[in-house]
C-alpha cells in the first residue's frame, strides 16, 4: 500500500496519510493500525485523540515534539479555525498520469478546439487565476503540450467520422468559398447524410486554406480530392449544393455533379430585386439615416434606452443594414 503523506506543519501529520489513489484525498488514515479518522471540517484535534486512544506511545511522541505553532493548531480561536478542506487544498499537485489532471486537461483542450480559443489564452494571468481557484492542485501544461492534444483530439474526432461515413450508402454535400477577417480565402465541405436510425446528420468535413485562383476547374479537382480524403465515393453523392456564382456552376459541370441551388441565396437575390423600387429606396433611405443618428453617438443611445424604459418597451437597438446578412 503507497501512502502520501499530507504537507502540514503539525508533527502528528507524520503518522496519518492517504493512499496515492485517493486522489481527492478524501480519506485519512493512520499509518500503524489503517483506520479511518474522520476529520472532515475539523483540525488535527481527531488524529491526537486516535493516538492517545490507541497509540499512547506515539501520542506521548508528538505532544513532546510539539511546536507552539502546533499547540495553536490544536485549540486555535474558533474564527481561525482550518478547515480540513483548506488543509487538503494545500497538498502537492496532481499527478500527471492521474484521471483528474487527465479530465481538467482534457476539459480545457476541449474548450480552446470548440470555441477556437487560442492556445495562448492558458498563459494569460485571468485565466490562470480561474484555474488556481478552481482547483490549487492542477498546475496548468505548456501550451507544446496543448498543441499536441488538440491534435489528438483532431485525429480522434476525424477516425470517428471516417467510421461513421464508411456505414453511408448515399448522401449530399454543401460547399462554399469565403474568405477571413483577415482576406485569406478558404473552401469549406459539409456533408449530410441519413443514418440507419432514421437521423439527419451532418458534418463539416473542412474548411480547407485556397490560395489558388478560384476558377471553375480549381475547384471541381479540389472537392474531388476532398471526396477521396474522406474515403467518399462520387458516385453515392445524390447532389451538391452551391452559390449561383459563376465557378461553382462551372465546377459541377466539370465533375459531372447534380447540382442543387442554395434556397437561402436565391431568397436573398429575390429580396434584393424587390427592394429596387424607388419608393422602397427612399424608405430605406430614411431608416438609413435614422440607425445612423444612434449608432454614431452614444448620448442618443442612452437617450433611446431611457425612453424605452419609461415607455416600458422591450429594450432593442436599431439594426444596421448589412447586404450579406
Amino acid at each position: 500500500m503507497t501512502w502520501y503523506l499530507k504537507k502540514s506543519t503539525a508533527y502528528v501529520w507524520n503518522h496519518f496519510g492517504f493512499q496515492r489513489s485517493d486522489i481527492l484525498q478524501r480519506q485519512v488514515l493512520c499509518k500503524t493500525c489503517r483506520t479511518s479518522v474522520l476529520t472532515s471540517r475539523g483540525n488535527a484535534t481527531n488524529l491526537y485523540q486516535h493516538l492517545r486512544k490507541y497509540h499512547r506511545q506515539l501520542y506521548d511522541e508528538c505532544m513532546g515534539t510539539k511546536s507552539n505553532d502546533e499547540q495553536t493548531l490544536l485549540q486555535p480561536p474558533r474564527s481561525k479555525q482550518t478547515s480540513i478542506t483548506q488543509e487538503l487544498e494545500s497538498g502537492t499537485s496532481y499527478d500527471k498520469s492521474s484521471r483528474r489532471y487527465n479530465e481538467i486537461s482534457d476539459a480545457i483542450t476541449r474548450y480552446l478546439a470548440k470555441d477556437m480559443v487560442p492556445i495562448n489564452a492558458i498563459t494569460k494571468d485571468g485565466f490562470r487565476n480561474l484555474i488556481l481557484t478552481l482547483d490549487k492542485r492542477y498546475r496548468i501544461p505548456s501550451r507544446v503540450f496543448f498543441t499536441q492534444s488538440i491534435q489528438k483530439l483532431y485525429d480522434t474526432t476525424r477516425k470517428k467520422v471516417e467510421a461513421e461515413l464508411k456505414e453511408v450508402g448515399y448522401y449530399a454535400t454543401t460547399t462554399d468559398m469565403w474568405s477571413s477577417r483577415t482576406t485569406e480565402p478558404y473552401q469549406s465541405l459539409t456533408v449530410h447524410f441519413i443514418s440507419e436510425d432514421f437521423e439527419l446528420k451532418s458534418h463539416c468535413l473542412q474548411t480547407s486554406y485556397f490560395p489558388i485562383d478560384h476558377t471553375g476547374e480549381n475547384i471541381a479537382s479540389a472537392l474531388k480530392d476532398a471526396l477521396a480524403a474522406w474515403g467518399l465515393k462520387e458516385e453515392g453523392q445524390s447532389c451538391i449544393t452551391t452559390d449561383n456564382a459563376a465557378n461553382m456552376i462551372r465546377a459541377m459541370e466539370i465533375n459531372g455533379w447534380t447540382r442543387l441551388q442554395c434556397f437561402g441565396h436565391r431568397l436573398h437575390l429575390a429580396i434584393e430585386n424587390a427592394l429596387k423600387d424607388d419608393r422602397v429606396q427612399r424608405a430605406v433611405g430614411v431608416c438609413k439615416k435614422l440607425v445612423s443618428q444612434f449608432s454614431y453617438s452614444w448620448k442618443k443611445r442612452m437617450a433611446l434606452a431611457a425612453a424605452q424604459k419609461e415607455l416600458n418597451l422591450t429594450e432593442h437597438s436599431l439594426i444596421k443594414e448589412c447586404p450579406t446578412r
